[in-house]
């Protein structure tokens, strides 16, 4: 079997395609140029079971070219595709031009779900990303040495129903909560941005507190929780968290981190564990409650 591997940016494709040719599959990478790391190339040259063929955001025509000839019938996407490319960069192809003109709303789910259908009416089947990859995911409770504490654990709870609420939407996924207080919510800027502007609203705050008599209750840790959609579709935008989450946290004073047990990756496992660990940040795997 050929394995398809739609390649967006970040380490993800990596792992994934690592983990394919251990079991020995050949993989055919479709890079996208405004995502993908060129070092795919290099990975690609020192493995001839390897192929590599380079596309723009928007060539779907392509893409299904490339895998028809390389006899690709069941592929996977890997690695994020910035929200804000998606819809500002692509340049679409007559084919995927006639896709958007039918969608009924243009978030990424829909996107991605039409792409993953004309894909399969071209006998090409869309797999989970995580079918490589299951023992990235994150397991149910405290998987940091530090456990969360009291107060964060009130954040959490509340975090989380904010959280959902917001997926449901297809808005985003992750919220920054102080007190039991929504500080930030994502957008298109993905997880790393939102934590830095969470921390800096806080910095805001502290300084304020310094012409002021009393502290602020805002003026504390802040909690990450970070959720699966409700019907997620694990065959793309997985929620992922890897080593610049945890940096991002540490600047921005975030001292926990919430994700879905089942449902989110955690790249670099246990070297992420021990650095979070290390900085004094608290990562939980939480369970949905149906």
């Amino acid at each position: 079997m050929k394995l398809g591997l739609i390649a967006g940016n970040g380490r993800f494709p990596f792992l994934l395609l690592d983990a394919a040719r251990a079991q020995g599959l050949a993989v055919t990478v479709a890079a996208i140029r405004e995502e993908t790391d060129a070092k795919i190339d290099q990975r690609a040259a020192s493995d001839p079971s390897i192929s590599v063929h380079w596309l723009s955001l928007g060539e779907l025509s392509r893409l299904i070219e490339i895998f028809h000839k390389e006899g690709v019938s069941k592929a996977v996407m890997a690695g994020q595709v910035k929200h804000k490319q998606i819809f500002s960069s692509i340049r679409p192809d007559w084919r995927l031009a006639k896709l958007l003109l039918n969608l009924r709303t243009r978030n990424t789910d829909m996107l991605l779900g039409a792409v993953a259908k004309v894909l399969g009416d071209e006998g090409i089947e869309l797999i989970s990303s995580t079918s490589f990859l299951e023992p990235l995911l994150a397991t149910q409770g405290e998987l940091t040495w530090r456990a969360s504490n009291e107060e964060e654990r009130k954040n959490i709870e509340y975090g989380t129903g904010v959280a959902r609420a917001l997926a449901a939407f297809d808005i985003g996924q992750t919220v920054v909560v102080a007190a039991q207080a929504c500080v930030a919510v994502e957008a298109m800027e993905g997880t790393d941005a939102t934590i830095q502007r969470a921390g800096e609203l806080m910095e805001t705050v502290r300084k304020a507190e310094n012409h002021a008599s009393e502290a602020s209750l805002l003026a504390r840790h802040l909690t990450v929780v970070k959720v699966a959609k409700p019907n997620q579709d694990m065959r793309f935008d997985v929620p992922v968290i890897g080593m610049r989450t945890v940096d991002a946290m540490q600047r921005a004073g975030a001292t926990c981190l919430s994700v879905e047990a089942g449902r989110t990756l955690l790249f670099d496992r246990e070297a992420l564990l021990e650095r979070a660990g290390a900085l004094g940040i608290a990562i939980v795997g939480s369970v949905r409650e149906s």
